[in-house]
């Protein structure tokens, strides 16, 4: 791969995904996107980063964005987080959701649907105290072949092996074949919708609760801070924002503040922000 095509295509990635390619990671565009090139008949991948200049067809260029996208998930990925959601924020909206009993939680770059599963199993365990009330779990991702696998919501022994608790895999999932297919009744409680992160949220509506994770270390500096002003605007004052362990605001965004104490969970910044943090934290 040439230096000119490696620029081009990492110039398409960043304005259509915000993904920051270093020419360091040369081999792993090539890698990536050779099964792209076969996938298209084209003779190599000097014939693909052409057609990709010419920008006349949109499922290629999709498709290459795609190839691109990190789609690393598994169950209860790194369960800190959320035994936070089971344990801190789930009580506190409860307390505080009482008079319109509704819970909204977008998973953003959701991939093939683990996390937003995950917590749709945290909230059917605690069905009873939901009783009455409106839960809605919004999955959402640039990719659509991950939100195909979601929606469908079968997994290989290897991905329920991943992270789930065996009680839970017991209760929620039933083998077929080679394959682990989650119960309907979760299957029911997410809704996986397609999204980019550097389009507007606004027709997703208001959201307690955003998970974001592992998301923003992809992206430069300025992308980073046009999604977290976005997403804060669909939050209430004591909503929660979720980002990966690695990731933080700081140097960012001054629309949120870490919640003392809970590691990668953050809230509004403002009078009523920085009391929840400080009632919660």
């Amino acid at each position: 791969m040439n230096v000119n095509d490696f620029e081009m295509i990492a110039r398409l990635l960043k304005e259509r995904s915000g993904l920051l390619l270093g020419q360091d990671k040369a081999y792993l565009l090539e890698s990536r996107l050779n099964p792209v090139a076969r996938q298209y008949n084209f003779k190599g991948f000097d014939e693909l980063a052409q057609a990709i200049r010419l920008g006349k067809d949109e499922n290629l260029l999709a498709d290459v964005t795609e190839a691109m996208t990190t789609n690393e998930s598994f169950f209860f990925r790194d369960s800190k987080p959320f035994d936070q959601f089971r344990d801190l924020v789930l009580p506190h909206l409860l307390e505080h959701r009482g008079s319109r009993k509704s819970i909204k939680v977008w998973c953003a770059a959701c991939s093939s649907g683990q996390e937003p599963y995950s917590l749709a199993m945290i909230l059917k365990e605690n069905e009873a105290r939901l009783a009455g009330w409106k839960i809605e779990i919004l999955a959402t991702d640039i990719s659509r072949e991950m939100l195909v696998k979601g929606k469908e919501g079968r997994y290989s022994q290897f991905e329920v092996q991943r992270g789930l608790p065996i009680n839970l895999m017991v209760k929620y999932f039933k083998q077929d074949g080679d394959r682990w297919q989650i119960e309907d009744a979760i299957r029911r409680m997410v809704t996986f919708k397609p999204f980019n992160l550097l389009d507007d949220p606004s027709a997703i509506g208001r959201c307690d609760v955003v998970f974001c994770r592992n998301v923003l270390i992809y992206l430069d500096q300025t992308t980073k801070a046009k999604v977290l002003a976005r997403i804060a605007k669909l939050m209430p004052p004591d909503g929660f924002l979720y980002l990966g362990g690695a990731e933080t605001v700081l140097g960012i965004s001054d629309d949120f503040k870490l919640i003392p104490g809970h590691r990668g969970v953050y809230g509004l910044a403002g009078d009523v922000g920085d009391a929840m943090a400080t009632a919660v934290g």
